[in-house]
């Protein structure tokens, strides 16, 4: 069988490539609906065919989730997100933990190395808004500024591949915090892991920072053990 070039047409790939990009830079946040057809095709200039089989691309990707009635959201960042939300479906409480703390001890070590006074001023700014909302029984705000603090310390250790990989646990993560907080019982300001490792951080303090992180995610498996 003689094989031909793909009949794919390349505005469907240039369309693709600015919806990711729009996705990457941050201009459409994670969890928000993207505009309407109409704005779009108007925007870019194309066709409804065009567009959509641009948002087909990536929602097979993991990026979108086209919701029946309701419009398109974004879901990841990137197809490495996006496909690892996928997966996690698949997987326990303990083993997606088990891998966090291959990831969470590797970014404390590179940011307690890497980290300017910049970062660790922003991660006691979240580790602020994480405590104002836990008071304020603001759960959803404390599993978001958690979350970011937890996303913050990857993106300090310099390692853009780590930081990419920890920021696929997003939803997992987030959900996985307001699980615990309706089950009752847990300490939702644990100084492991947050206070204390900014401190080795400022410090630059690499042992301090991966066993502050040990002593955290000891704790969360001793809770979903209960």
């Amino acid at each position: 069988m003689k094989l031909t070039a793909s009949h794919r047409p390349p505005l469907v790939e240039e369309i693709t490539a600015k919806l990711r990009e729009l996705i990457h830079s941050g201009e459409w946040p994670l969890q928000q609906r993207i505009p309407a057809e109409p704005e779009l095709m108007a925007v870019l200039g194309v066709s409804r065919g065009t567009l959509r089989e641009a948002v087909k691309a990536l929602a097979h990707s993991g990026m979108l989730e086209v919701r029946r009635g309701d419009g398109t959201y974004v879901r990841a960042t990137s197809e490495i997100s996006g496909a690892a939300q996928r997966m996690y479906l698949d997987h326990t409480q303990g083993h997606i933990l088990e891998v966090r703390v291959g990831l969470d001890t590797q970014a404390a070590r590179l940011a307690a190395r890497h980290a300017t006074a910049d970062d660790v001023d922003a991660m006691r700014a979240l580790l602020t808004a994480r405590r104002d909302a836990w008071h304020a029984a603001d759960y959803a705000g404390w599993a978001r500024a958690d979350w970011e603090f937890h996303v913050l310390v990857a993106q300090a250790s310099a390692n853009p591949l780590l930081h990419e990989l920890y920021v696929s646990f997003s939803g997992v993560f987030h959900a996985d915090l307001l699980r615990q907080q309706r089950r009752g019982g847990i300490n939702g300001l644990p100084h492991e892991g947050h206070d204390e490792l900014v401190d080795a951080i400022a410090a630059h303090d690499e042992t301090a920072a991966v066993e502050s992180v040990h002593r955290n995610l000891n704790s969360c498996a001793e809770w979903i053990q209960q």
